[in-house]
């Protein structure tokens, strides 16, 4: 079973992420901010990152830019609100491998279920 890191500051969207995804992954932990995410992702070294783009401490584009620059075969995806043509190539330049909206979840397990087939 797969290993996935949560990265959100909003723990009731943590919580919804965490139902969608519970089925298809073994472990799951959570985080609060994009720096606890870095450290987070050292310790836990997970087999995808969901990563919201708007916090507090560093966004999640950063993030995920340092998450990739560290540990090139990184997954992570961008789980948000925002639906906008330049955060979605911002992302895609960060080395996220999918941005996926906060109001269609569905495509978030569709994404991780495709890639433990492939797998």
């Amino acid at each position: 079973m797969m290993r996935v890191l949560i990265v959100d500051d909003n723990a009731a969207m943590r919580r919804t992420i965490r139902s969608v995804i519970q089925d298809l992954a073994g472990e799951i932990a959570e985080c609060s901010s994009g720096l606890a995410g870095l450290d987070q992702y050292r310790i836990f070294k997970p087999d995808w990152v969901l990563m919201d783009i708007k916090m507090s401490d560093i966004d999640g584009l950063t993030a995920t830019r340092e998450i990739k620059r560290d540990f090139a075969d990184a997954r992570v995806v961008i789980v948000t609100s925002y639906d906008d043509v330049s955060l979605r190539e911002a992302a895609a330049e960060a080395g996220a491998c999918a941005y996926v909206l906060k109001d269609n979840l569905k495509q978030l397990a569709d994404v991780l279920r495709s890639s433990s087939a492939a797998a």
